[in-house]
């Protein structure tokens, strides 16, 4: 009988909170209950009209051969085009390499960088991928805190008190996932000038940056010395509502794009060609979808946070980028698991704890406002109805229970 041990790397692993409440929202909808899904961070858009046109005549003129590993010529220029016109990056095609979504650009960023023994520094609270990935290969993540009181902004102190000679990548997130932060200058300016002092790599995910309610983005990677130690992460899941398309993108050094295309010839060859050829014309964007998109969800971030005061208990910073909503419930005197099982179970109203983003995030909710405007108006019916249950026990008098 052979040795059917699973290899330790595996039980390094962590989930996606948002998935397990995902499941327990589906089996109350089997059982015939209304539920109003915030939990999930994907987008009730899906791709413009002349995107899926795209793919269809990609698929019916033979579009579906093996391919370049590093993604089809013409899709690679394309981004170079776009990143300079969104995002006043200057990049050549033979920076960019594709993936079958950007947690698979994230890993093999990851996996041609970090080595056994590393220390990596993450954003907590942050997307729950990156500390777990980082065990997996081996490697130690580093937490450093966004927290309230500094408007969910990194603490260059911190983060400098927390690089030891062990340090060997900072990854962040920007407009970060859950908080919608959007890292200022400061940070940025911080974050690039400690990467140079240790000689760090700097993982920068860029997913959501289209989705910005104000400004313009600004990409670390423009700063002095930085374009030779960044590895840019992005996709084309949230600003151009593709998740299950399964395409995102990194930006790198030559040196970092020839060692992930080894990777990618190593696991799976090559990202399929037809979706490659319907995001060129996403990325054009004829008819403007991004921004009536990114449009809606400032109405929708504005409707919901603004209604949040309303509700005992509830406070939320307005979030300056993504889609999420990222609420402090510590006053409602319960915990934040129990308060997400109340609205769950009895509002039928589903939205992810926000220990699932790290310790950080223990007293929090996330909320996805990916629903329609009056679906969010629902929802905060809902939460103010069964909020009832926690008004009842911060008004119960100091030991009364005794």
């Amino acid at each position: 009988m052979p040795d059917r041990r699973i290899a330790s790397r595996v039980s390094q692993l962590g989930g996606e909170g948002a998935l397990a409440v995902f499941s327990r929202a589906k089996e109350l909808e089997r059982q015939g209950r209304s539920i109003i899904h915030l939990e999930l961070g994907e987008p009730d858009f899906h791709p413009a009209a002349p995107v899926v046109d795209s793919l269809r005549n990609a698929v019916a003129s033979g579009r579906d051969r093996y391919c370049a590993t590093r993604g089809i010529p013409a899709l690679r220029e394309e981004i170079a085009r776009y990143l300079a016109r969104s995002r006043n990056l200057s990049i050549q095609p033979e920076q960019v390499l594709l993936a079958p979504g950007c947690k698979m650009a994230l890993s093999l960023a990851m996996m041609a960088l970090i080595e056994p023994g590393d220390e990596v520094l993450y954003p907590d609270p942050g997307f729950p991928i990156y500390p777990s990935f980082t065990r997996g290969l081996g490697a130690k993540p580093v937490p450093f805190g966004l927290i309230e009181k500094n408007k969910f902004q990194p603490d260059l102190a911190e983060i400098s008190a927390k690089i030891s000679g062990k340090t060997r990548m900072l990854i962040f997130n920007s407009p970060n996932n859950p908080t919608g932060t959007v890292f200022d200058e400061l940070a940025l300016e911080g974050i690039a000038e400690l990467a140079i002092k240790h000689d760090l790599w700097v993982l920068a995910d860029e997913i959501y940056a289209r989705i910005l309610f104000n400004g313009d983005y600004k990409s670390i990677s423009l700063l002095p010395g930085m374009a030779e130690r960044t590895v840019i992460i992005d996709g084309f899941s949230k600003s151009f509502a593709m998740t299950g398309w399964r395409l995102g993108y990194a930006i790198a050094p030559v040196a970092i794009i020839d060692a992930m295309d080894l990777l990618v010839l190593n696991t799976f060859t090559c990202v399929a060609e037809f979706t490659q050829v319907a995001a060129i014309e996403a990325l054009r964007d004829s008819t403007n979808a991004v921004d009536a998109m990114v449009a809606e969800y400032k109405l929708r971030r504005d409707l919901f946070v603004n209604s949040l005061g309303n509700i005992p208990g509830f406070r939320c910073h307005s979030p300056e980028g993504a889609f999420y909503a990222w609420v402090n419930v510590e006053d409602t005197g319960l915990p934040a698991e129990e308060v997400q099982r109340l609205l769950l179970e009895e509002a039928g109203v589903a939205a992810i704890t926000g220990a699932a983003f790290g310790a950080q995030g223990e007293n929090y909710l996330r909320f996805s406002l990916v629903s329609a405007r009056h679906l969010l108006e629902d929802a905060l019916d809902r939460i103010q109805r069964v909020s009832v249950k926690w008004r009842a026990v911060t008004a119960r008098p100091w030991g009364s229970e005794h």
